[in-house]
């Protein structure tokens, strides 16, 4: 018996309603879209096939769980994404049909998936807008909803983007199971300013670093409690791909290779109580360093891995440098609330955003984008005797001209501020007999360096700040061209900009005691003219307070991240005249909780605020970290 007219349509209108669901997960085309490159992404028609032949969703909602919280990301002035993971279990996908490199082009195949986990998932989200009352913050109208599925293939993960929102304005967003009362968590975000608005202020939580084994998540809870900020800006490092042990040991036990493997790292984290609460509550603007996919990763492979057949036999498990980029990839864009800005371009992260007429926060990728040959830890020799040479690059061709397009476009359109987030430290430090010091960061790379500065100088750039991660210790410079150009260091006079460079949320920094560390940074300090503040005892993160008069900047540290604990601890402010192009005078206040302070006094005092308790009290700890 043949179907009849009715039942065809009724299956193509189906057809038609699973296929824009699937579409509205911003997963199945992340990182790349399928007509695109056929092995990274995902085939749309033949997923929605297996949702119709299995004609309903397999699991009961009752199965279900949001096993990862809310996250959200990337605000633009009418959109923002939305994020959330909701399975039968919280154990990730094992199977690599997202990135099988032996799909054959434009196949017909279909067996292989329909036999495979295929279990989509319906979810609905709604975002509505947070409205002031008399009782504080209450609910307002539904300003937009949707629905969208997931599956296996995507490790069961949920990234939509919600348009026809309203700039610089507060939502409260959620998810369901389609048809139940199986919620996740209320998260709330927040939309970026248009860009011709006049704004008075935007606030800036900045973090980097963050290894799970080393220690508790504290930092990010501290924030996350004091709400004091707009955006959260995570400079990389997100998670760390060794295979550390201890009383939080990472998960899988061993280094990361395989889409499993990093998806499984990435959820671990997710299950840290701090990071999902700055998560739920605050939209991040993310981008990777290195340990995201390996230490030290260069255009053609990592510290411990490159494109050669010995390395390949001898330093994993027979995965190349490619397959490992690729796996990184994936599982970093299935895991994070984050905007693939370029469908055809799959290691792109660098991207812009306007904030009104106040700033251009510009983020670039210093670390997987065409980068040339870094220190590798065997090779330091021939890396500093090529840190020179013109050809090095840290961003490729392409995203250089990119970055120096948008310094002067920000310029042109007569922003304030441009804040340039970066994954490592970009000022010159030399060590006490005066050398250079470091391979990995912007002086492995003096041509680049040299570029950026030049194009800033000669075209009048004014008002830059750097941001900067990576090196698990704070440096606070004025930007300066020494050699080049004239610069007072007692006045700051002839800089471009400053350099806020932060600590790790964990990650080891300096060892030894408190002293011993302040002994080394006195020595940083007395050897760099343009290094104004350096610390690299505790582990912490930055504020930033950004107006059209100045920035302010407050580093707050953790005493302790051998265990959980609400202690934040102000380090130091500094504050940046709008116009001056340097720190103001004299460099924070004159004094700081810790570190060495060029021309100012050190005075430890150790009153830490209790963000679990709202209490200052006088505390100390014996133990840094948990390994």
């Amino acid at each position: 018996m043949y179907p009849n007219l009715g039942s065809l349509l009724g299956l193509g209108a189906l057809f038609r309603l699973a296929s824009a669901s699937f579409e509205g997960n911003l997963n199945y085309q992340s990182p790349s879209a399928r007509s695109s490159h056929v092995n990274l992404g995902l085939s749309l028609p033949l997923i929605t096939s297996r949702t119709l032949k299995r004609s309903s969703v397999a699991y009961q909602p009752s199965e279900l769980n949001f096993t990862h919280g809310v996250a959200s990301g990337d605000p633009y002035p009418n959109s923002v994404i939305l994020w959330t993971r909701v399975a039968p279990t919280a154990e990730s996908d094992r199977s690599n049909v997202t990135v099988a490199g032996t799909v054959e082009l434009y196949s017909h195949e279909t067996e292989k998936y329909v036999k495979a986990d295929a279990n989509p998932i319906c979810v609905e989200w709604k975002v509505w807008e947070l409205q002031k009352g008399y009782n504080g913050t209450v609910k307002g109208p539904l300003r937009r909803s949707g629905k969208a599925y997931t599956t296996s293939d995507i490790d069961f993960t949920v990234k939509v983007e919600a348009h026809g929102l309203k700039p610089w304005t507060l939502y409260n967003y959620q998810f369901n199971v389609c048809g139940s009362n199986n919620s996740s968590p209320v998260g709330r975000t927040k939309t970026a300013p248009a860009e011709n608005d006049e704004v008075d202020e935007v606030k800036l939580a900045v973090f980097s670093c963050s290894n799970h084994a080393k220690g508790f998540f504290n930092v990010y809870g501290n924030a996350a409690r004091k709400d004091n900020h707009d955006y959260v800006v995570h400079l990389g490092d997100y998670i760390y791909e060794d295979a550390s042990s201890g009383p939080r040991a990472h998960k899988p036990a061993n280094k990361l290779f395989t889409l499993y493997d990093y998806r499984t790292r990435h959820g671990q984290y997710r299950t840290d109580n701090d990071l999902q609460l700055l998560a739920q509550n605050h939209a991040w603007i993310p981008t990777w360093d290195d340990h995201e996919f390996a230490n030290n990763g260069y255009r053609d492979g990592f510290s411990a891995l490159n494109n050669t057949e010995a390395s390949f036999r001898n330093d994993g498990p027979s995965i190349s440098v490619d397959t490992r980029k690729i796996n990184a990839v994936r599982a970093y864009f299935e895991w994070m609330p984050i905007r693939q800005v370029d469908l055809d371009d799959n290691l792109r992260v660098w991207r812009n955003f306007k904030m009104g007429k106040l700033l251009d926060l510009i983020i670039i990728d210093t670390r997987n984008y065409d980068r040339s040959i870094t220190g590798t830890g065997n090779n330091d020799a021939y890396i500093e005797a090529i840190r020179d040479d013109p050809s090095r690059t840290l961003m490729g061709g392409r995203q250089e001209k990119w970055f120096f397009k948008q310094l002067s476009e920000s310029k042109q359109r007569a922003a304030t501020w441009r804040v340039v987030g970066n994954q490592i430290v970009f000022s010159r430090i030399l060590d006490s007999k005066g050398k250079l010091t470091g391979t990995d960061n912007w002086s492995g790379y003096v041509a680049s360096r040299n570029r950026t500065l030049q194009h800033l100088y000669d075209n009048n750039i004014s008002d830059n700040v750097f941001l900067s991660g990576d090196s698990h210790q704070n440096w606070v410079s004025d930007l300066a061209w020494l050699g080049t150009k004239p610069y007072d260091a007692a006045t700051g006079s002839g800089a471009i900009g400053v350099e806020f460079a932060g600590t790790a949320v964990t990650s080891s920094g300096s060892s030894g005691t408190i002293a011993t560390v302040q002994k080394a940074t006195k020595t940083k300090v007395d050897n760099n003219p343009e290094l104004q503040w350096q610390e690299g005892y505790y582990r912490g993160y930055f504020h930033l307070s950004i107006k059209k008069s100045k920035i302010d900047a407050q580093f707050f540290g953790s005493p302790s991240v051998a265990t959980r604990n609400g202690w934040d601890l102000p380090l130091a402010n500094f504050t940046v005249l709008a116009g001056d192009d340097h720190l103001q005078r004299p460099v924070g206040g004159g004094r700081v909780e810790a570190g060495s302070l060029k021309g100012g006094k050190t005075v430890g005092t150790n009153v830490t605020l209790d963000t679990n308790g709202w209490k200052w009290e006088t505390v100390g700890f014996e133990k840094m970290f948990v390994i």
